[in-house]
């Protein structure tokens, strides 16, 4: 076993074991493709999505926050493209019956599953959209798509913030939210899922002036992934050829990370022009133009297109964050986390669990650390010791000792989590 398997397994393992993420259904055997997230990878996937809503809607004038509905009608995908090319390869093993997909196979001519050899059959495109009807009439007028993206909410309410509001131009519309996909062979921990959520961003633009706005967000995206705490020598720009480009897209750059499994995508910037305008202006005939505000210059927008996936933020997070030293002999396993990212911030322990005045301390420093700050933890279970490796393994940067040297001068100890310094410091500065 390879070091980055190892690693890769290193971190699933923990991931279930202290409660951030299990495999979804998992007393029932499991449903592939999904997962369930416990307290602290709740925790730490909103820290992510929130950090994220803060730098690009919260600080910025340009931008607008949207929450469209899963459920669209069908010629929301039908006009989108969705429908005709939203596809996989999908190959079919003869002698087990294994569904793949054909651009993931090692081997082209030997099976991954049963191992057998000149299996596969020519690949046919798989839609990988999951259909529903709505309603109780099931025929083809009642067909919807569980979303595979947001984006498209964020086009269909272009005019209605445009007859709400009318911002400038430029100006961005930004939703977070869930998307499903049917994928042929979901895989890798979390890195591709059936159902995941994404932080899409369309920004409206002069259409002679999208090189500037591209170049802003490129320079955003690296912001993002150092907000996140990524080494930027981890990751990198490809910039996507004209033939692997999506049908919609004039330049698109595809944020890589090294993740333990490879490197791998882990965002895209995309130069979609005035495709989805233009389809909606054909396909519902309403008017998409922008007028430029005291001129009677007016055009359909241009967009451009920063998309992140949570998940694949958050693996990359578990991925830069995972550490192992030694300590006094000892290995030591410790999630590395940014300060504003980790689910805990906090730890607060009596010295020993067996004295009330220490306890009862330990209690008034937790209670006014919980009200100011929320992500604080309380720890008494077993020795000092073990609750400095368990909060080293969730990534808590800071552990509050309340011990007999409290209750004489009010101090307590700071245990810092990556240095495993400890520090005096008085109650009232915590």
């Amino acid at each position: 076993m390879d070091n980055s398997t190892q690693k890769m397994e290193s971190i699933v393992s923990l991931a279930k074991r202290r409660g951030f993420i299990y495999q979804g259904s998992d007393i029932y055997g499991g449903l592939s493709g999904t997962w369930d997230y416990g307290p602290l990878g709740v925790t730490l996937k909103r820290n992510i999505i929130q950090l994220w809503w803060r730098i690009f809607v919260e600080e910025r004038d340009d931008m607008y926050g949207v929450d469209a509905a899963i459920l669209m009608n069908q010629k929301v995908w039908q006009a989108s493209g969705h429908v005709d090319t939203f596809t996989d390869p999908l190959v079919e093993c003869s002698h087990c019956h294994a569904r793949l997909r054909a651009d993931k196979l090692d081997d082209p001519n030997k099976c991954p599953v049963c191992g057998k050899e000149g299996t596969f059959g020519e690949a046919r495109q798989f839609n990988m959209m999951f259909k529903t009807n709505v309603g109780p009439v099931d025929d083809e007028s009642s067909i919807s798509y569980l979303r595979p993206e947001t984006a498209q909410g964020i086009f269909t309410n272009y005019k209605n913030i445009l007859d709400s509001f009318y911002p400038d131009l430029p100006f961005g519309l930004a939703q977070q939210g869930k998307a499903f996909r049917n994928e042929i062979s979901p895989r890798d921990f979390i890195f591709r899922s059936r159902e995941f959520e994404q932080m899409e961003i369309e920004y409206f633009v002069d259409p002679e002036k999208w090189e500037e706005s591209f170049e802003h967000w490129r320079q955003q995206v690296w912001r993002w992934t150092q907000a996140l705490g990524l080494p930027d020598d981890h990751v990198h720009e490809l910039e996507v050829s004209e033939s692997d480009r999506a049908h919609y897209s004039k330049r698109t750059i595809d944020f890589e990370f090294d993740f333990p499994i490879g490197r791998e995508e882990l965002l895209g910037l995309a130069y979609r022009t005035d495709f989805d305008l233009q389809n909606i202006q054909r396909v519902a005939g309403k008017n998409m133009d922008y007028t430029i505000k005291g001129t009677n210059r007016k055009f359909v927008p241009h967009v451009i297109e920063p998309s992140f996936g949570v998940e694949r933020a958050l693996m990359a997070v578990l991925s830069s964050a995972y550490t192992e030293d030694e300590i006094n002999g000892e290995k030591r396993v410790y999630l590395k986390l940014p300060e504003h990212l980790a689910p805990v911030r906090y730890a607060v322990s009596p010295l020993v669990r067996n004295k009330p005045e220490l306890v009862e301390k330990a209690r008034t420093v937790y209670e006014a650390l919980k009200k100011k700050y929320g992500a604080v933890m309380w720890d008494d279970n077993g020795n000092i010791g073990k609750r400095y490796r368990r909060q080293d393994e969730i990534g808590t940067p800071y552990c509050v000792v309340v011990d007999f040297q409290t209750l004489e001068d009010d101090t307590v100890t700071i245990r810092h989590r990556d240095t495993t310094e400890q520090t005096r410091t008085p109650v009232s500065e915590v």
